[in-house]
């Protein structure tokens, strides 16, 4: 793809040339596209979702929840870990006021007489607790229809009070597959944009640092950190390749993040509903709406050790494509 942009920036821009006529043949038809290139284009347009239900799924800086509600109510999600800066929940429904309805999703459990919940259906656990395991169960031979329709363990929660950059030992001593920061922020600690760079930069360098660290590390063997931030200024000034590198990790990947393929999402603000003078919420704009991209690392290593698989993969002929942007 490089070398045919090359050529044509060569060429210099095209100018339209008459054509000469031909007799009417009917509808034109356009040449048809490589099998492989339609495929890659299809696969391009779908969203990618960078986590599986049974991950153990740690979200950080959640807001108002409505992520984790979604993930939780539409992925099926049933180990998530959602974690909030705000004291409280008096804090946390003074910024987000709609925030209760998420909270009850992250707090959900099945019936006790309910049919047992498949895994495309989500719920929930109780707000800063985590629910003890279910005790293994004695099934014979003849129950194995009743194993295949065994309930599904909810382990998810809510936790208040958790900075980013400073994890309480009850979330670091468990790993986890998947942690993710959507849009993180530091707020309006200044109006100078290098500072609010460096803040930002700090923020991030603090909280990779904090994910890795030992012996106790949030983050699993083997799994990925996930950060999303808007494809503009200031944003792209953070240079979050570096900040990762910085911090022991590799981006493994980077795509783009639809905020479509989670119903019931919204972006929220670091310091809560907009309101105009009168104390009327504001309309402003849509986080959700503005281009988004989201960056996965995983340990320097672990990304050698991926790079080293694939190599000898396609010398044994898998080829297999994505569209996905590695670095």
């Amino acid at each position: 793809m490089a070398k045919r942009r090359k050529l044509q920036h060569q060429k210099g821009p095209q100018r339209p040339t008459a054509r000469p006529q031909q007799k009417d043949q009917g509808p034109s038809k356009k040449p048809l596209q490589p099998a492989k290139k339609q495929h890659r284009q299809q696969h391009h347009d779908e969203p990618v979702i960078p986590f599986s239900p049974s991950d153990r799924i740690l979200l950080v800086g959640e807001a108002d929840l409505s992520f984790a509600a979604s993930i939780i109510q539409h992925h099926g999600c049933t180990n998530v870990t959602a974690t909030v800066l705000e004291r409280d929940h008096a804090e946390l429904v003074e910024k987000y006021p709609a925030v209760d309805t998420n909270i009850a999703v992250v707090n959900r459990r099945p019936d006790a007489d309910a049919p047992p919940a498949s895994p495309g259906h989500g719920a929930g656990s109780d707000a800063g607790h985590s629910e003890e395991e279910e005790p293994a169960q004695d099934y014979s031979d003849e129950d194995s229809q009743a194993r295949r329709h065994k309930p599904v363990a909810i382990t998810n929660k809510l936790i208040y009070n958790v900075d980013a950059t400073k994890f309480p030992s009850s979330i670091a001593r468990t790993p986890h597959d998947r942690i993710i920061f959507n849009f993180p922020h530091v707020g309006g600690k200044s109006t100078d944009v290098n500072r609010q760079v460096r803040y930002n930069q700090e923020l991030l360098v603090a909280f990779f640092q904090r994910a890795l660290a030992s012996p106790a590390a949030p983050l699993a063997a083997g799994g990925s950190i996930v950060v999303t931030l808007f494809e503009s200024e200031p944003y792209t000034l953070w240079n979050i390749r570096d900040l990762g590198r910085h911090a022991g990790l590799q981006l493994e990947r980077s795509f783009r993040f639809q905020a479509a393929a989670y119903p019931g999402y919204h972006h929220a603000r670091t310091f809560g509903i907009v309101r105009n003078k009168k104390g009327e919420e504001g309309s402003g704009w849509k986080g959700e709406d503005r281009p988004a991209r989201s960056y996965v690392f995983m340990r320097k290593e672990e990304v050698e050790d991926q790079t080293k698989n694939k190599k000898k993969r396609k010398r044994g002929g898998d080829d297999s494509s994505s569209d996905e942007d590695e670095d």
